[in-house]
Parts: C-alpha cells; structure tokens; sequence
C-alpha cells in the first residue's frame, strides 16, 4: 500500500497495472506464472538460457551453495538442476524471532527443456561465484561450416 504512495501511476495504464497488482496480492495469485513457458517471480535457482554456434549455455544463479550439493542431471532433453538450500536461521530454537524471510530455504528443483540438437554427451557444469554454468555441445551437423568455392 504504501509503495503505491511512494510510486504513483504515470496515467491510466499505469492506474491499471497498480490495480492488478494489489487484486493478485490480496487474492494471493501474485506468484503464480504468466505464461506456459515462465515460472512464478522468484523461483531460485534464476536461469538465463541462451546457444552459441556449438553449445547451449546455461547459466543458474544460485548463491552460497555447496558444490557437491547440486544435482545436474540431462534426460530425453530435459536438464533438470536441484539440490537444497540450508537456513541462515535455527528455525527450531525458540529464543530467534524472524521479522521477515526473504531468502528462501529448503529443496529446490528447475526443469529446462532443451532443444534436440543437444549432445547428452557432452556436458560440462561448473560452480564459481555462486554462479552453476552448465555448457551442452550440440550436434556437429547442425553447426554452421565454412564452404570453399573452388
């Protein structure tokens, strides 16, 4: 409410847009998914997905994780990367009061269907930085070549 008083609309649109937004607040549908393709705001790990001529790049940004916790798994072109999260709080020791917990905790799991020109062979993941890069060549027949004339 009081981010409406700090930020107000720019025209009607944007009167609309605030509407919407605190509708899906107070009906509780504000983590729901746009779209098929989309996940609720804030699913964790974040994902950027992109391809270069010979690879698809996958990039999870997932912060203070344990390496050896992390589970990267390929199957029938579905790269699926979970693991779990410890709490920053004892939940469990009643003298801690939390205010608010924005981080979440707890197991995760994200899906990512990739595309069929993928070599499930060759599969690279590495963790740095709180950043899992994952890099699956793709199939050499579907890489752009150079053609001499002659």
């Amino acid at each position: 409410m009081y981010e409406a008083l700090l930020n107000p609309p720019q025209g009607l649109f944007g009167q609309f847009e605030r509407l919407r937004r605190e509708l899906d607040d107070a009906f509780g549908v504000s983590g729901l998914p746009s779209s098929i393709r989309s996940v609720a705001p804030g699913s964790f790990p974040a994902i950027n997905v992109g391809r270069t001529a010979t690879s698809v790049e996958v990039h999870a940004y997932a912060p203070g994780l344990d390496a050896a916790k992390i589970d990267v798994t390929l199957d029938r072109g579905v790269l699926r990367i979970s693991g779990e999260r410890a709490s920053a709080f004892p939940l469990d020791d009643p003298k801690v009061q939390v205010y608010t917990r924005e981080r979440g905790s707890g197991s995760f799991s994200r899906a990512i269907a990739l595309p069929d020109d993928v070599d499930p062979a060759q599969v690279n993941a590495s963790y740095r930085d709180g950043v899992l890069q994952i890099s699956i060549a793709r199939h050499e027949s579907v890489q752009p070549r150079r053609i001499a004339v002659q």
